[in-house]
């Protein structure tokens, strides 16, 4: 069996294994794949499986790689793949849900308390020589904030709000939840649903853990933002497209969003034009809150399982 992965690198930048997946078939890893679609059947040549998680695998490509029956997404989400002509021409998809929850949800807390600390920007002035220079033995280039006692609304709770909410309530925060779905046995005394506009009214901070739908795109935009209380922190480790990015931008620079932290914008990579770049008070890491190498391994081996259980004939995860 021919298994080609289309791009490896950010997955497997050298320090895992692929031992696992080369002991099914013989194995085929690109760090990367250009997106063309040329490139991208080229690549895949006559292997029978492929696993991709950001190179497109749009129609055109698909109905010229016939020998394609399998294609693992190392990714939760799977929108790089033209699920309906997978559907028409037979192929399995599978993608990942689960791997990444306990490093996102860590990640999330570490934007909020940078936003809280600036922790890097102090740094940055001590060896800048600020606190040598300083007439007092303390010195803080920005407000300080504690989150004992604040409110933390988070939108989608599925297992990463849930654990985000786990982590915030450690710091002794409140927490609203807003979901499609609600379970009531998750409510506690100190975590309660609420609708929307509740939400946005209500909380100090605003975390994004909601997937992207059309009912979610640029659920963060001018009116909601004014609905907020002035001051409000928000975090996105969700999606980009969830944030209408000028308007967050307008409300960081008149100060109505004291702090925003997001981990993944609307274009990826960045674009030079994003309006965040030119944000105030605005963090921006570069989508990497699933890639502790913990994360990152728990996705390759749960990869690895979905194609024995295809391999098997009860496929798991399967998306189409």
């Amino acid at each position: 069996m021919k298994i080609v992965v289309l791009d490896g690198y950010t997955l497997n930048p050298g320090d895992l294994s692929w031992g696992k997946l080369e002991a099914l078939g013989e194995l085929t890893v690109y760090d990367r794949t250009e997106f063309s679609n040329e490139v991208i059947v080229d690549a895949i040549g006559n292997a029978e499986v492929i696993f991709t998680n950001k190179t497109p695998l749009p129609k055109e490509v698909l109905e010229r790689t016939p020998s394609l029956k399998y294609i693992g997404v190392l990714a939760t989400g799977y929108n790089v793949v033209d699920v309906q002509a997978t559907k028409d021409l037979g192929i399995t998809v599978t993608n990942v849900p689960t791997y990444g929850t306990t490093a996102v949800a860590q990640m999330t807390m570490a934007l909020l308390l940078e936003i809280c600390h600036h922790v890097g920007e102090h740094n940055r002035a001590v060896k800048q020589g600020e606190w040598t220079n300083s007439k007092d033995f303390s010195f803080w280039n920005y407000p300080l904030v504690e989150l004992e006692g604040k409110t933390m609304g988070i939108i989608g709770f599925g297992r990463i709000g849930r654990a985000t909410a786990k982590l915030a309530e450690a710091f002794g925060m409140n927490i609203l939840a807003s979901a499609s779905r609600r379970r009531p046995e998750l409510e506690t005394t100190t975590c309660k649903y609420i609708d929307m506009d509740g939400l946005l009214t209500e909380s100090d901070v605003i975390s994004l853990h909601c997937p992207l739908t059309p009912d979610t795109e640029g659920i963060i935009n001018a009116a909601n933002i004014a609905k907020m209380k002035d001051g409000v922190m928000l975090i996105n480790t969700a999606r980009g497209q969830l944030v209408v990015e000028k308007d967050l931008k307008e409300a960081l620079d008149h100060g109505k969003v004291a702090g925003a932290a997001v981990d993944v914008v609307s274009t990826e990579p960045i674009e030079a034009d994003n309006p965040l770049l030119k944000a105030k008070n605005c963090i921006i890491t570069p989508h990497i809150a699933w890639a502790s190498k913990e994360s990152r391994a728990r996705l390759l081996n749960l990869a690895i399982d979905n194609l024995n259980a295809y391999l098997q004939g009860n496929p798991i995860n399967k998306v189409n």
